[in-house]
Order: C-alpha cells, then structure tokens, then sequence
C-alpha cells in the first residue's frame, strides 16, 4: 500500500485484492455485538468536507470510530473557508494540531493529490471523492459488493473480478464514481462498458480501458452487474439531453430491462438515487438491487483502508480475533 489513497488507478491487483480481503474481516466484527477494534486508538482523523455530503462523510466517520481513532468533523460552511481561507491555510492549522489522517472531499478536482504532494500536513490523505476526477472508496465498495455477490463472502478470498462483466449506465461525464470503477474494475479483470447518451461521454474516452455504448437494451443480457448513475444537475450548464422523460425512456432502467438481465446479475446505484429517472422504483426495492448492502459495505471498506494505511502492522483477521477472545 502507499502512503494515501489518491485515485482508484493508483491502486495494483494486489493492492487491491488485500483491500478487499481485509473489508472481509472488518465485516465481521460488525457482526458482533461491539463493533470495535482498538487498532487506532490514540490516532486522530478528520473529516476534511467542502462539499455537501450524507452517505460518504457518516461511512467515513462510522468507519473511524469503529477502529477507536479520536474523530474530528470540519465543514467549510460556518468555518474560516467560507470568509476565504485557503486550503493551504486549513491545511497547515490541522498540521498544527498534529492530526495523523486527513479524508478530503473537495469540489476541485486535485485537491486531494495537492495536499498529499504539497507539504503542507504529515499525515494520511484519503480522497472521499474530488470533482468529476475520483472516488476511489466508493470503487473499492462496489467492487467489495459485486464480489460478495458474484463470486461469495467465503469464496472471494484473495480473487479478483476476472472475466466478470461490469455495465455502467448514465452520466459518466461528470462521475467521479464512474472514471474510479473503470480504473480498479480494470485492475480487478473485469469487462467494463459505459453506456451513455453521446453528450454525456467525456472527450478522450477512448484512452479508458473499457467498452463504450450508446444503447442499453443490447448490453444488459450480457451484464453480471449493471451500475445506474445519477445526472449530476449540480455541475451541468448547459442542456444535455431532450428532456427527463427520453433518458429515461432510453437509458433508465425498469423491471422489463432488468428482466433481460441474467438471473444472477445484479442491479447497483452509488446513491443518491433518483427514483423514476434512472431508476424506477420497482427496480430500486427490487432483491436483485445492492443499494443498501453498498452502504454497509462501504463502513468495513473504509476500516480496511484507515486500517492499512494507518495501523495495519499485523494481519486483521488476528486483530479481529484476538478482540473478539478478550
């Protein structure tokens, strides 16, 4: 592992699957009825947030309390960022209080990478999303799910996704989400293709290492796990589609589309979903549908990451068990 998790492409097979594995173990001791461990006790982590957020930052912070660390929650809205502090600034007064760990959500893309690379703060930088550039823990859960989903809780061990075959569907222009689940699915063996209207593509799509395709109805037959995206009004300025009702019409999903999935395959969203546009609400509260799972995978993937990344000297799974015998 490096030292901060930055982008998902960063990341090896290796890397990767040990991420994987080690959620595996931290999974577990949420299943019991003390969801502690005592890995990072004594450790203090903030939550470095200058956009909105409600899954990631309580995941992040659920995650880091789990692991005992001391937990410290910064929003730029009522901070000194909002009278016109610097992230150099911010950075440099969370140096001063000697934090170990920095998770940053940041509407540039970049700025994660800056804070690592600057030196402006000696501590861990994680990248909980940054523009439309990366989210790389959010790839590692999706990946966390297909895997449990597609191949076994117990069976997963040490695999990767080879030869699985991954369809991402919606507004990939904008999509951090979607450009870090085609880096680590790559990385992980598995078949990606992107689907989207033409005016949704980025340019130099080409370079990516996956498929790409205007029309849905041909890939979902062909699809093991179908992730819908949603159109990220927030960071469009301008029109780039007809209206609501021929997306959807075209690139929505519904319970006749997931009908031509294979009975095995499984239906994914990162969230926030929006119900009737990309997703009807039959496919939404569907079994087929991981949504919920995704969220409570993301708590024992973020474990995993603060685990390696700040305490893992010995392996989890005798961290777990030796907590667990006491």
């Amino acid at each position: 592992m490096q030292r901060h998790l930055i982008s998902a492409a960063d990341l090896t097979r290796d890397d990767a699957v040990l991420i994987l594995d080690t959620a595996e173990e931290m999974a577990r001791v949420a299943d019991r009825p003390i969801k502690k461990l005592p890995t990072l006790r004594g450790r203090t982590i903030v939550n470095l947030f200058f956009e909105d957020s409600t899954r990631t930052r309580i995941s992040f912070e659920a995650a880091e309390k789990r692991l005992s660390a001391d937990v410290i929650n910064f929003s730029a809205k009522g901070s000194s960022v909002s009278k016109g502090e610097s992230l150099k600034d911010t950075a440099q007064t969370l140096e001063a209080m000697g934090v170990d760990a920095v998770v940053i959500r940041h509407g540039a893309s970049g700025a994660p990478y800056r804070l690592a690379t600057s030196g402006w703060i000696d501590a861990v930088v994680v990248n909980a999303g940054d523009g439309t550039h990366q989210h790389p823990t959010q790839a590692l859960l999706d990946a966390f799910t297909m895997r449990r989903r597609l191949v076994g809780r117990d069976a997963g061990i040490g695999q990767d996704l080879s030869g699985r075959r991954v369809t991402i569907v919606g507004d990939v222009l904008h999509s951090r989400v979607a450009r870090s689940n085609v880096d680590l699915l790559h990385t992980l063996g598995a078949e990606v293709t992107l689907v989207a209207p033409p005016t949704l593509v980025p340019v130099g799509i080409e370079t990516w290492p996956c498929e790409v395709s205007y029309e849905l109805d041909s890939t979902l037959p062909k699809s093991d796990a179908v992730m819908m995206l949603r159109v990220q009004r927030e960071r469009m300025n301008a029109a780039f589609f007809p209206t609501e009702r021929e997306y959807s019409r075209r690139y929505g999903l519904d319970g006749d589309r997931m009908a031509r999935m294979p009975e095995h395959a499984i239906v994914m969203h990162p969230g926030p979903m929006v119900r009737g546009m990309e997703i009807t609400a039959e496919v939404a509260d569907s079994e087929r549908c991981t949504v919920v799972e995704q969220v409570a995978n993301g708590v024992s993937i973020r474990m995993a990451v603060l685990y390696l990344l700040l305490g893992g000297n010995e392996p989890a799974v005798r961290h777990a068990r030796t907590t667990e015998e006491k």
